[in-house]
C-alpha cells in the first residue's frame, strides 16, 4: 500500500470516476491510475469501485467505507508535513484563501497587508468563487481557509466561525425618486427594475426571502458577482442596485447615493471555515485572528479538537 494508490482512489471518487482527469491531476497516465487502484483492491481483497467493463461507475458499499479511511489517512499525512515544517521553525509557505469577490475586494486588502508585514516569507494565493465552490476547495485541500457568508456552516467537513455581520444597501443615482424618501419599503423598491448579486452570492438569499415573505414580486433585470459592476449599471440608469454595505462604505461611485436597507433584509454573517481535522500552521492562525479579531486561538483549537 502506498500514497499514490490512496490518492488514485480519492481522486477517482472526486473526479466522477473519470480516470483521464485523475491522471491529469496526479501527473501520471490513465493505465497507471487503473493499475494503482487495482493493486490496492487486490492487496485489500475488496473491490472499491463498481465497474462496467473497464470503466469505473461508482463506489461499492465497502468502497464507501474505505474512501472515508483514505481521506483521513491523506489528511493526516498532510497534517504531518505541516507539523514538521512548523516544528522545524519554518516561517515560509503558501496560504491559500478561497473567498468571494466582495470579501477579496473590500475586506481582505487591509488584512492581507498587515499579514504580509508580519509574515513576509508567506505567499498568499487568493481564489475567488461562489460559497459552494469555496467550501469544496477547502474540503479538498485546494484552499487552507474559506471566507464567505452563512453557507459555509452547512458543510459537515468544515469547521466554521462567525466573523462579523453586515447589511445590504440600496444604490441609486443622486436624483432618483427613492433618494427623497425618508424610509424605503420593499414595495417602493419593487416599483423599479433591480440590479443585484447572482443567486448564491453575497446574501442574495436574504434579498429573495424578504420579497417572498412580503409577497411582493420584483423585476431583477441584471445580476452580477461584482459590486463595482452593479454600481456601474446603476450609474447607466438600468435599475436600482442592492449591494453589500462594505462595497459602498468607502467605494461609492461618483453620482450615486447609498440608502440604508438594514430594515428590509436580514443581517448577513460572514464566516471563516477550515477543514475539519486539519493541522493549522501558526501563520494560518495569525491570518484568521487578523481577519476576525473577536476570535481567540484557543476557540479555534477547541473547535478543531472537538471536530476530530
Amino acid at each position: 500500500m502506498n500514497f499514490q494508490q490512496l490518492r488514485s482512489v480519492r481522486e477517482a471518487a472526486r473526479r466522477g470516476y473519470n480516470l483521464t482527469e485523475v491522471a491529469n491531476v496526479l501527473f501520471t497516465s490513465q493505465p497507471g491510475v487503473s493499475r494503482q487502484i487495482r493493486e490496492l483492491e487486490e492487496e485489500l481483497g475488496v473491490e472499491i469501485f463498481e465497474r462496467n467493463g473497464k470503466r469505473l461507475t461508482g463506489l461499492t458499499d465497502p468502497g464507501r467505507g474505505i474512501l472515508q479511511i483514505i481521506e483521513r489517512l491523506l489528511l493526516e499525512a498532510e497534517n504531518l508535513r505541516q507539523a514538521s515544517r512548523e516544528y522545524a521553525g519554518e516561517r515560509s509557505g503558501t496560504l491559500a484563501v478561497a473567498t468571494t469577490h466582495t470579501q477579496a475586494r473590500y475586506v481582505l486588502p487591509k488584512v492581507v497587508q498587515a499579514f504580509r508585514s508580519a509574515f513576509p516569507d508567506v505567499r498568499i494565493a487568493l481564489q475567488q468563487s461562489s460559497p459552494e465552490h469555496i467550501a469544496e476547495w477547502v474540503i479538498s485541500g485546494k484552499a487552507d481557509v474559506g471566507i464567505a457568508t452563512e453557507g459555509l456552516s452547512q458543510f459537515e467537513d468544515l469547521v466554521s466561525f462567525p466573523c462579523y455581520s453586515w447589511s445590504h444597501m440600496i444604490v441609486v443615482p443622486e436624483d432618483h425618486s427613492l433618494a427623497s424618501l425618508r424610509t424605503v419599503t420593499l414595495q417602493d423598491l419593487a416599483e423599479h427594475p433591480l440590479i443585484t448579486y447572482d443567486v448564491g452570492f453575497t446574501g442574495r438569499g436574504h434579498i429573495d426571502d424578504a420579497f417572498a415573505q412580503a409577497e411582493t414580486s420584483t423585476d431583477i433585470v441584471l445580476t452580477a458577482m461584482d459590486s463595482d459592476v452593479i454600481q456601474q449599471y446603476v450609474s447607466l440608469g438600468l435599475g436600482v442596485g442592492i449591494v453589500a454595505s462594505m462595497a459602498v462604505e468607502n467605494n461609492l461611485a461618483p453620482g450615486l447615493r447609498a440608502i440604508d436597507a438594514s430594515h428590509l433584509f436580514a443581517a448577513n454573517v460572514t464566516r471563516l471555515a477550515v477543514r475539519r481535522g486539519a493541522y493549522l500552521r501558526a501563520y494560518t492562525y495569525e491570518f484568521i485572528l487578523r481577519f476576525a479579531p473577536g476570535l481567540k486561538r484557543s476557540d479555534i483549537e477547541t473547535a478543531l479538537s472537538a471536530a476530530g
